[in-house]
């Protein structure tokens, strides 16, 4: 790597986590290094509670999805906190985060301190860090269905460009408004005009950065060995948004979309719901070396495919944010052979990134010994692992 690229790729990790009624933790505080970190133990012993803490760092619910009531200890208060202590580029920042007892309602329960003041939104702890998981939830995405690419696709975007959850919340919002509306029956042509004018402006955003980052995705993506350990993907998107996006200014994409929801308001009030828009778009995979759909790929085709867009994206984030994103990799090297597992490890020591991997047997990393931080976790404690 040339002192330009490390420049560019300069690391935020965490150097202190401390949890309070944070899922099976009463109370944890963990001194943390840069690069790796292995924590291993048991089922249920609480390692993926741990990455689910960390990815409470970023905007949204983590990467459970989970109601606040269900991250919360049973047996506390009905609150949890988390406390990070972040070192970047930029210095060291404190960043907190949690609900307090019967708040637990609602994404707006959330209060995030950053430096001990309240923060104008979560959109803030994006300065500081990105966060970035892959789960054996996600390992279903080709085959399953498109809301989970989707949301997939939105993460990363998020990486690169925190104003698209913003955008997303408020296309959201409109068009729950809009399909109020169309559940009851509702005639009243300036409330549509007015909410289908915010879809149409928020809708088109959300597409034009989703194809952006499609495009700068692939393009970091085509910079990859062709006989690398994960296959390289094509990818693209499937909307109506992105398509007309590829021909036309957005302010023209923007009034056809304007104009299609009001002629589609009849049909959308047979179906109960809006049809058309960036909610209906999808993340389309294709394995290169193979020329064939991802969702036609075998499991461990589609697992590598998989690790490698988010190797491929936490290198296009280092480039363009300044920050290469913490990853969160949960039981990661089960289903990588030895020889994927140890290019995935260069790989992680390359992109000068915190990462968190998880698994039942450590010796399946055996080969970071001297290089990462091992841990054990054990049903609400974690200590450094002894001889592996």
């Amino acid at each position: 790597m040339t002192a330009d690229a490390k420049q560019l790729r300069q690391q935020s990790y965490i150097s202190k986590l401390t949890l309070t009624n944070f899922r099976n933790y009463a109370a944890l505080s963990l001194e943390l290094a840069p690069g790796a970190v292995v924590l291993s133990g048991d089922n249920g012993a609480g390692k993926t509670n741990l990455l689910e803490a960390i990815s409470l760092l970023t905007p949204g619910r983590g990467l459970r999805r989970a109601p606040y009531a269900d991250v919360a200890r049973e047996g506390g208060d009905g609150g949890f906190a988390l406390h990070a202590r972040i070192e970047g580029p930029e210095g060291q920042v404190e960043i907190g985060t949690g609900i307090s007892g019967g708040d637990a309602a609602g994404e707006g329960g959330r209060k995030v301190r950053i430096n001990g003041a309240p923060a104008r939104s979560a959109e803030d702890m994006l300065e500081w860090l990105r966060v970035v998981w892959l789960t054996p939830a996600m390992d279903g995405l080709f085959p399953g269905p498109a809301a989970d690419r989707r949301r997939f696709l939105d993460r990363l975007v998020l990486a690169i460009d925190p104003g698209h959850g913003q955008r997303a919340l408020d296309y959201e919002k409109a068009m729950r408004g809009r399909n109020r509306l169309l559940t009851e029956g509702s005639r009243d042509g300036a409330w549509f005009d007015a909410i289908e004018t915010q879809m149409a402006e928020t809708g088109v955003a959300i597409a034009a950065a989703r194809a952006e980052l499609a495009r700068l995705l692939a393009a970091m993506i085509d910079r990859l060995p062709g006989s690398g350990p994960f296959p390289q993907a094509d990818i693209s998107l499937a909307g109506d948004l992105e398509s007309a996006l590829g021909s036309a200014p957005a302010v023209d994409v923007e009034e056809r979309y304007r104009t299609a929801l009001a002629n589609g308001r009849e049909r959308d009030r047979a179906a109960g719901r809006t049809l058309d828009g960036p909610h209906r778009s999808d993340l389309m995979v294709r394995h290169r070396p193979k020329s064939m759909p991802a969702e036609l790929c075998s499991t461990g085709e589609q697992k590598a495919l998989l690790v490698g867009i988010v190797l491929s994206h936490a290198r296009l984030t280092g480039e363009m944010s300044g920050l290469t994103p913490i990853l969160l990799l949960d039981e990661i090297a089960a289903h990588l052979d030895a020889g994927r597992r140890a290019a995935l490890f260069s790989i992680l020591e390359e992109l000068n990134c915190q990462a968190f991997m998880t698994g039942t047997d450590s010796a399946l990393f055996s080969s970071l010994k001297g290089r990462a931080l091992f841990l054990t976790v054990d049903h609400g404690s974690v200590e450094p692992t002894g001889k592996l």
